[in-house]
């Protein structure tokens, strides 16, 4: 959740580091800090509340710093203020540590530790890990570094204090007797170093990278890397040298700048239609009707023969893989489940022979859902990945997978990665119909369809305007509903997960016909009940669900298919989309409640890339 950059090299460390936690600030926002090392000694500055506020109190940049960690935080263990804020130094004030993730067994080592007279200043989890170190590193390292080869005290101490941890870590520890030396050390948090000319940039995530460099090594568990100005080598933490590969981070420092957008929700609303289409491009064989996704090719056997699918999701993938659970049980006749990775990981799931697991993710880092997939792969299950970030974790540890190929998502309320998300859903469920018995001809339709959804989306971007009045007129109500149908009934959850998210306006995404089970009491005059309406085999059925509402006082906000005279007696206010075929028309209704969401918490005056207490990546527990 949290962001963190480190800098190594000949340039000064403190701007660098400041503009790296404002390109990952979207990790974690409510408080920030830096640690220089200069002469032989560590200078920490850490404040609460954003990064302009640390940027506020710093001193001018002195040339002879150039080295430094930095961290954007979003708590977990103590408040959200400037003792709890990272970096953390240890009792000796030698080893400092910047932290993301969450140590589990913190509390058992803090009273160890404390029995030993070590003190403690803040409420986290990250402290016990700087003094962990800090005492190893003065009470056993010259003995216990004696033992080992191609180690020094600094690095062998941190390695022994790993191995006490239990818990998920992303790391950046500098000591002030290394003073051009930083470690870095991953389990179960993204942890990537950017390898540039005579200077290394080491992050949580590329985004603090690009400025520098495009060449990366992408760390893997229970791995650590130990970066001089002569280069790194990486080993685990169990002291076994390893060679990683430079890879080339795939997008550009113009794919994070706002472009004269004012927010990135906003541009990446407006992303959608290109970003489609780089999803889709080279996917559809529209000559003859099938899809093509290389990231499958070995697995087409097991794919087809499969007899059962689980979709795994948290927040707004698991929407996505409830659209994706419809479609591939309407097309390709697969029993098909959609399963919370939160809860899956706790249960005892059944998982029998040709069952097939697909974890999604923006991230490629969600905690939950990387947990999922080992119990999935122990128990014998083929697990494929949809990811949007290249080289992320769930991208290595699965059997195969997809990439969505949206570029970089900054906004923390996911929206071209949910549209890709399906569209790849889709991609799966036609070719796994077209294989099973779909007939040729229809398989051409959906694909061609498929193809024209980019283009629609565009269409809708003409009612920008026009939505925008509509959130004004009805931001000032607590209370929303959100009702759809069939495919549309994930829409209406996603909708309103949107709207609480941004806007802070409680909404509830329901199965329209689930209202009069007992949500029709929240009904009162005046209060918005937004129906996605499209033209389907639902259709008669959800206006009579409008008419509940009617009846009752609420303001219906309708979306419904363009050329649709019917439903306009219905709706209070009228947004329309491009028609399209029933499975294909989530990727079109979302998009009008995206922008509702977006106008709405803008007209409420809140920042909408940075919604409270959220973070863009849930890489803890």
């Amino acid at each position: 959740m949290c962001g963190i950059v480190a800098y190594l090299g000949k340039k000064v460390a403190q701007p660098i580091l400041i503009e790296g936690l404002k390109r990952l600030e979207y990790r974690g926002y409510d408080s920030a800090g830096i640690g220089l090392m200069a002469s032989g000694a560590i200078r920490v500055k850490k404040s609460s509340g954003r990064i302009s506020a640390l940027e506020a109190m710093l001193d001018a940049p002195c040339s002879n710093e150039t080295i430094g960690i930095g961290h954007t935080r979003w708590a977990t263990h103590g408040e959200p203020n400037t003792i709890n804020a990272h970096p953390h130094l240890d009792y000796t004030g030698r080893i400092a540590v910047v932290h993301n993730g969450i140590i589990e067994n913190y509390a058992t080592i803090k009273k160890w530790l404390q029995e030993q007279g070590v003190k403690f200043v803040s409420e986290t989890d990250t402290e016990i890990i700087s003094n962990l170190i800090g005492y190893i590193y003065e009470n056993r390292a010259e003995n216990g570094s004696s033992r080992l080869k191609n180690q020094n005290k600094f690095e062998w101490a941190v390695q022994q204090a790993l191995h006490e941890l239990v818990g998920t870590y992303g790391l950046a520890i500098m000591c002030s007797d290394y003073p051009e030396m930083l470690i870095g050390a991953k389990k179960g948090s993204p942890l990537i170093l950017g390898v540039g000319e005579n200077e290394f940039v080491l992050a949580s995530d590329a985004a603090a990278i690009v400025e520098h460099t495009t060449q990366a090594i992408y760390l893997a568990d229970n791995e650590m890397v130990t970066v001089t100005p002569e280069g790194f080598r990486t080993k685990t933490i169990d002291n076994i040298v390893i060679s990683k590969e430079l890879k080339q981070i795939e997008f550009s420092l113009e794919a994070i700048d706002l472009n004269g957008y004012e927010h990135y929700m906003l541009k990446e609303i407006f992303e959608q239609p290109e970003s489609l289409r780089q999803c889709l491009k080279g996917r559809l064989d529209l000559r003859n009707g099938r899809i093509v996704m290389g990231g499958l090719s070995n697995l087409t056997r097991e794919l087809t023969r499969t007899h059962r699918i689980i979709l795994l999701g948290c927040g707004t993938a698991w929407h996505a893989g409830l659209v994706g659970e419809f479609a591939i049980e309407q097309l390709a006749k697969i029993p098909t489940e959609t399963e919370y990775a939160s809860e899956f990981r706790y249960r005892n799931p059944i998982i029998e022979d040709h069952t097939v697991v697909v974890a999604i993710s923006q991230s490629g880092e969600t905690a939950d859902t990387l947990a999922s997939i080992e119990l999935a792969k122990d128990r014998g299950a083929t697990v494929l990945g949809i990811v949007n970030v290249v080289g992320s974790t769930i991208a290595r540890v699965t059997d195969a997978g997809v990439y969505l190929r949206v570029g970089p998502e900054i906004g923390v309320a996911s929206t071209k990665a949910f549209t890709a998300q399906v569209a790849v859903l889709m991609m799966l469920g036609i070719e796994l119909a077209r294989r099973r018995h779909l007939s040729g001809d229809d398989a051409k339709y959906y694909i061609e369809e498929l193809a024209a959804i980019p283009d629609k989306i565009s269409q809708i971007f003409e009612q920008n305007d026009h939505i925008r009045r509509i959130a004004a007129e009805n931001s000032d109500n607590e209370n929303w509903l959100f009702l759809g149908r069939g495919f549309n009934y994930p829409v209406a959850l996603e909708g309103a997960l949107k709207l609480k998210e941004i806007s802070y306006i409680h909404a509830e995404g329901l199965p329209a016909a689930e209202m009069k089970h007992g949500p029709i009491a929240l009904i009162t005059n005046r209060m918005p009940a937004v129906f996605i309406a499209t033209q389907c085999s639902q259709y008669d059925k959800i206006i009579g669900n409008i008419e509940e509402v009617r009846a009752r006082g609420g303001k219906t906000i309708v979306v419904a298919t363009e050329g649709d005279e019917n439903i306009r007696r219905y709706a209070d206010h009228l947004i329309t989309v491009p028609d399209a075929p029933e499975p294909l028309q989530p990727l079109l209704t979302v998009v009008p409640l995206q922008l509702l969401a977006y106008h709405a918490a803008v007209h409420r005056g809140h920042d909408v890339d940075k919604p409270r207490n959220l973070a863009k990546s849930v890489t803890v527990e």
